[in-house]
Parts: structure tokens; sequence; C-alpha cells
């Protein structure tokens, strides 16, 4: 590990001895398993498809050096900078998210994607940790007392990301980016009526979606009642957990990645399960849960209003998005298209975490007043 003395007043001593070393740990584990699964996972996936048996493994391990060097970069950064980055991001990611519906290739009924150089690009991943960052900002500046419509802005931005996410349709990302901003509002002080509008509202659009979206209806019947539709990935999924048992078949020995289609992105978590057992799925439950809860500990007496929210925002979306992605591999939750969070392949997933997860060791780093105010 490294070490450093606490004279050292190089960028990278002072960031040692401020940032949560712990914190850095869980996620290189994270991050470590990820490379793990995605070795285990994808060569029977691109096999079937006629792949080269290491090109998912090829294209996922080009993009993890440069997501780990710009998640220790952003970390490294003040607060004042972490809303520059966000603010240009949002700026910049929010016109490619609108590219998508237009020019965006059709994949699975859906327009999330656009082809950059050979790589398939999916804009939503980065909109996400911009969005969070510059929501917080507009709230704490509302609360702040400062000449700021920073409630409308945010409210705006809401409707905006979520209006183009249901429109791709991307509708499981349209629910968390929704989800994340209440409790980010929640988190500034919203009134206790606000809350119970928030949640008939929510209500509403749950029946709306129900009654007039073919593919959310068709997957919430089948997560209701089984017979009502295809369920081929699921029953396969819990059919790898059984087979890999408390210690798992061992590594390369499952049999469920190579007939489920998502088995390198939706369902790697079964793929843990099959080959490495229940102990190693219990053991990434406890990193996301550890990291989650590690940071929420990290704020708690923080007078940053922004730093919070920033944060704490952060945080739920990692933590929601794990346990989504878990639960929808153990049947707990209806089918959903989410990675699961440094694990699964994606190269727009990990640089998204990693900007995101950036940010949030930057926002947790122990730092001088000044500094924060600045």
């Amino acid at each position: 590990m490294l070490t450093l003395a606490r004279t050292d007043t190089s960028i990278v001593g002072r960031w040692w001895w401020t940032v949560d070393r712990w914190m850095l740990l869980a996620i290189g584990l994270l991050i470590t398993l990820g490379a793990v699964l995605t070795l285990a996972a994808s060569p029977a996936v691109a096999e079937r498809l006629d792949l080269w048996s290491y090109h998912f493994v090829t294209r996922q391990f080009v993009f993890l050096g440069p997501a780990i060097a710009l998640m220790l970069a952003i970390s490294m950064v003040d607060t004042v900078t972490v809303r520059r980055i966000a603010t240009c991001g949002l700026l910049a990611s929010l016109p490619l998210l609108a590219l998508t519906v237009v020019i965006g290739p059709e994949i699975n009924g859906a327009h999330r994607w656009l082809q950059v150089a050979g790589f398939s690009l999916q804009p939503s991943e980065f909109v996400k940790p911009f969005f969070i960052v510059v929501t917080a900002w507009m709230l704490s500046a509302e609360k702040g007392n400062q000449p700021i419509p920073g409630n409308a802005i945010a409210g705006a931005l809401a409707l905006l990301v979520s209006g183009l996410l249901l429109a791709q349709p991307d509708i499981g990302m349209a629910l968390v980016v929704v989800a994340v901003w209440s409790a980010q509002v929640f988190m500034a002080g919203l009134p206790f009526i606000w809350v119970g509008a928030l949640i008939a509202i929510a209500a509403v659009a749950g029946v709306l979606l129900y009654n007039h979206v073919p593919h959310f209806t068709s997957r919430i019947d089948r997560f209701l009642d089984p017979a009502a539709g295809d369920t081929y990935q699921i029953e396969t999924a819990l059919e790898a957990f059984a087979n890999g048992g408390l210690m798992g078949r061992g590594p390369g020995e499952g049999i469920g990645k190579r007939v489920l289609p998502d088995a390198h992105t939706d369902f790697i978590f079964a793929v843990a399960g099959e080959e490495f057992g229940l102990v190693v799925c219990i053991a990434v439950v406890c990193l996301f849960a550890f990291v989650t809860l590690r940071g929420y500990r990290r704020l708690m007496g923080e007078d940053s209003l922004f730093i919070m929210l920033a944060a704490g925002g952060l945080l739920t979306q990692f933590g929601l998005q794990a346990a989504i992605n878990m639960g929808v591999n153990l049947r707990l939750l209806p089918t959903k298209g989410m990675t699961l969070p440094f694990i699964s392949y994606g190269g727009s997933s990990l640089l998204g975490l990693a900007i995101g997860m950036g940010m949030v060791i930057a926002l947790t780093r122990r730092r001088p007043r000044r500094e924060i105010r600045g």
C-alpha cells in the first residue's frame, strides 16, 4: 500500500491523507471482481455470437485503465472543480442523449446507443452523475438564498432527463433518475406535503406506463405471473444459482453462461453464483453495501448542503443500481436491463461509474472548511 509522509504537501500527498482509503480498497476489489467475472462470463457469449472468444474481454480492458485513471484524477479535485466538471459534462452529454432518440440504432426495441469509432456509446451513463451533481448544486443554491431559482432548475432538469430517457425508451433508468432526484429533494428539506405529492405522482405514472407501454406491461405481468410470458433468462439465472450452491462449480465450469444471452452484462451476478457460489455472492453484496454505507457515514455531520446532496445522490444511485441488478437476477424485481456497477461488461457504464465514484471520493475527503466554501 502506498505510504506518504504527513508532511508531504504535493497533490498526491494531500489526497492520500484526506481520502477514505477503505472506500478506495472496496471499490478496487469490485473492479478486480469485475475483471475476473468478465473473463469468466464473456468468452461463452462471444463464441455463441461467432466472435473471437476474448472479444468482450479485450474491449472491456481497453476501458478499464482509463476508467481507473479518470476516477483517481477526479478524486483529487476540490468541490468547485467537481461542480465545473459536472456542469460541462451535463452540457456535453445531454445533446448526445437527445441524439440517441434521433439517430441511435434500434437494439432490442430501444434507441440508447450511438456508434462512435466502432464502439457503442450510451450517453445516459454519463448524464447520470453529471445530473446528480448539478441538481445538488441548484438545490443547495436555493437553500443558500442565492439569486438562483435552484428548485425550478432542478425540477426542469429532472423532467428533461427523464423525458429523454422515456423517449428512448429506457423506463428503468428514468425511474432511477427520478428516485435519486426525489431523494435529493427530500434531503434538501422538502415539506412532507410534497413527499405525499411525489408518491401520488409516481403511482399515477406507474399506472399510465402499465396501461400504455406494452414492453413495461409485459415485464410486470411476467414478474407477477411467470406463466404470463417468456421467463427464460430469469429461470436460467435461478438455476445457475442453484447449481453453484455454497462454493460454486469452479472458475470456467458454469453452464448457465453458455445459454444466457446477457450473461456478461445484466446476468453476470448469476454467473458469479454458479461458478463461485453463495460465499462470493455475499461478498459482492457486502462490498456494495460497504461502499454505500461508508459514504453515507462520511457525510454524517457534513455542514455543506451541496456536498451532502451531491455525494448522497451519487451513493444512492450506486447502491440502487446494484440492488436492482441483483434483485432482478434473483427474481425479486421485474426484469430490467441494468448493469452491476464495476462488474458487468460495458465501457460506457464503466466510465460513467468511474466519474461518479471519483466525485464521491473527492466530495467525502476531509478538507479545510475554506476549501468547501470555495
